[in-house]
């Protein structure tokens, strides 16, 4: 009964964590597709960030560009430790170095493919009930799944209202989540049983 109930615990921990690197690589992602920072949805993501990312930004500095650096150094350093945290309280021990860092990295791209598969659906969504929504959350959907969609429109263009460039997405996501993402997971060993929600 203990045991399980220790299992729950690192399960829930594992989740919340998962979670917070959810928000992480939202205001990652946010940052690099140049949404609107002042989208109170946005500006909600900075703060519960900030108070992790601030000392990344003190030796990494601020947003070069597109790429928050300090953000992903943040969301890697937390998944970390979280798995050597994890490791240890169930008693597997330390697990080699690489392995650690394989399944951090891992993790980071499999809340990347989640942020994108939940944000086309809820696009798709969007552009049959309201196409023209002026709702700080359609917005910032919509500018967050632009850079991904705007490539495959310039060589799918859409066909009258028929739009197949999502599709072509959806299944490039679902490929490198299964192949790219898949390989680091196998490769992370019992790490990667920790990867993903």
């Amino acid at each position: 009964m203990g045991s399980q109930l220790g299992n729950a615990g690192l399960l829930l921990v594992n989740t919340l964590v998962n979670i917070y690197l959810f928000l992480l690589m939202l205001r990652f992602l946010l940052q690099a597709s140049r949404a609107d920072y002042y989208n109170p949805i946005s500006q909600s993501v900075v703060k519960i960030t900030q108070p992790a990312v601030r000392p990344f930004q003190s030796f990494l500095g601020p947003v070069m560009g597109r790429f928050d650096l300090a953000t992903l150094a943040c969301g890697f350093v937390i998944k970390l430790v979280a798995i050597i945290a994890i490791l240890q309280i169930a008693g597997y021990g330390m697990a080699p170095v690489d392995d650690l860092a394989i399944g951090a990295v891992a993790a980071l791209a499999n809340a990347i493919l989640k942020i994108y598969f939940f944000a086309l659906i809820v696009m798709i969504i969007l552009s049959w009930v309201a196409p023209r929504a002026s709702h700080p959350g359609a917005i910032l959907v919509m500018q967050l799944v632009e850079p991904i969609m705007a490539p495959v429109r310039r060589v799918i263009p859409p066909l009258g209202m028929l739009d197949l460039s999502p599709i072509v997405v959806f299944i490039a996501i679902s490929l490198i989540d299964g192949i790219v993402v898949g390989s680091l997971i196998r490769a992370a060993g019992i790490v990667g049983a920790l990867v993903g929600l």
